[in-house]
């Protein structure tokens, strides 16, 4: 099993969404609604660039906003995280059965750790994080890593995201593919298992879907 972090076992994207507004507010602009959603999933160089398109401020200091952003975030996780519907049953369901689990996420370790202070690092048998590859979603390099490391042939994962980018990365790498829509809606992929959300999604559920 291969989990997307952001959106998909944890509400972070609305606190995501606070550090970037505050970022905005930092420059002395605004970020639109659209810009934003179109961050969803994303890596921190494209969101960043989106940023600063969104802003009309294309050069605005890269490492130096990336920093302040993370410092907010990381301030943001500090305080807890809270679970998106059905994910908790779900993941301590899944360690019950002994199923091989990893985290699968564009977020940076630093700020992943603190997540996992939510999530439970217990719960995962590999943390792949976005600052660890050099391809980040949607290209396939963060799940075929993951599903390397697990030792399991990457057609034999299910992967559960909730993003455009995700969900893209997951396709590509060759995965059978849960998705979940958070705060973006996701265009219908052929092959792409859909559910409104985790709730009522058990791990009977997740072996018919590599049958």
């Amino acid at each position: 099993m291969l989990f997307d972090m952001d959106g998909t076992l944890v509400d972070s994207e609305k606190l995501w969404g606070v550090a970037l507004d505050d970022l905005a507010a930092r420059a002395g602009g605004r970020l639109s609604a659209s810009a934003r959603l179109a961050m969803v999933g994303t890596s921190m160089p494209i969101s960043m660039a989106l940023f600063r398109d969104d802003l009309g401020q294309p050069d605005r200091p890269y490492a130096e906003d990336v920093a302040w952003l993370t410092d907010r975030v990381a301030d943001l996780f500090a305080d807890g995280l809270e679970w998106r519907p059905g994910a908790r049953e779900l993941l301590h369901a899944v360690r019950a059965a002994g199923v091989p689990t990893a985290l699968v996420t564009s977020t940076e370790r630093r700020l992943a750790e603190l997540a996992l202070k939510t999530l439970g690092a217990e719960n995962f048998d590999v943390v792949v994080c976005g600052d660890e590859v050099a391809r980040q979603k949607p290209d396939p390099e963060p799940y075929l890593t993951a599903a390397g490391l697990l030792g399991v042939p990457i057609g034999e994962c299910v992967v559960i995201e909730d993003s455009p980018s995700g969900v893209g990365s997951a396709v590509a790498a060759g995965a059978i593919v849960l998705a979940v829509p958070s705060d973006v809606a996701l265009p219908p992929t052929a092959g792409v298992h859909v559910r409104s959300s985790l709730g009522g999604v058990d791990v009977a559920f997740l072996a018919s879907l590599r049958s």
